[in-house]
């Protein structure tokens, strides 16, 4: 279960005071919505880890093949535009953008969006939070986002400037432009 805590406005974490929260409470999985709301994430099943864990291994292979980017995991918090600081199942970044950050943004929460991103429904999750975290993603500039939603049996696809499309399970969906010659299917 998801636990959102209002912070505004007795207080308004800066993008270094929610690096140092997160520092100092490595155990929980946090993220800051761009309206100040402190995210605590319950931890995934071992189902939902296990599907997670694929996808990100699927990415990574077609990833080291092409060597066209960079491969990140739910443990990634990246400093959105919109002032969200948000941390999706799988993340993948052209290499001449990741490239374009110094070492010390790099080393922090990336003040960056992800050129794609993977967001995979487990049964803890609220499926209205993750479709406004997508909006996010496609709000701050990411080229392709996938929600996989076993629970509705669906997978919803999100691209800049079109609607959502929603498949069924199962499904082959392609990397497109973003990812070329990437493809996954999806059960």
């Amino acid at each position: 279960m998801t636990t959102i805590l209002g912070l505004k406005p007795l207080i308004k974490l800066t993008s270094e005071d929610f690096y140092q929260l997160c520092q100092i409470n490595p155990d929980l999985p946090l993220e800051l919505s761009p309206n100040g709301e402190l995210i605590i994430m319950s931890p995934v099943g071992g189902e939902s880890g296990n599907q997670e864990a694929n996808l990100i291994t699927d990415v990574t292979i077609w990833n080291r093949q092409t060597q066209l980017g960079f491969v990140f995991s739910s443990s990634t918090i990246f400093d959105l535009p919109n002032g969200g600081k948000r941390s999706p199942d799988v993340a993948w970044i052209k290499k001449e953008r990741w490239e374009s950050l110094n070492l010390e943004q790099r080393q922090k929460s990336p003040p960056i969006y992800p050129d794609f991103v993977i967001e995979l429904r487990s049964p803890s999750d609220r499926l209205k939070l993750l479709q406004e975290k997508m909006q996010e993603y496609l709000d701050a500039g990411i080229r392709l986002g996938w929600l996989i939603n076993p629970q509705d049996n669906n997978v919803e696809i999100y691209r800049p400037n079109q609607s959502v499309e929603v498949l069924s399970l199962p499904v082959s969906l392609s990397g497109e432009d973003v990812l070329p010659d990437f493809n996954l299917f999806v059960e």
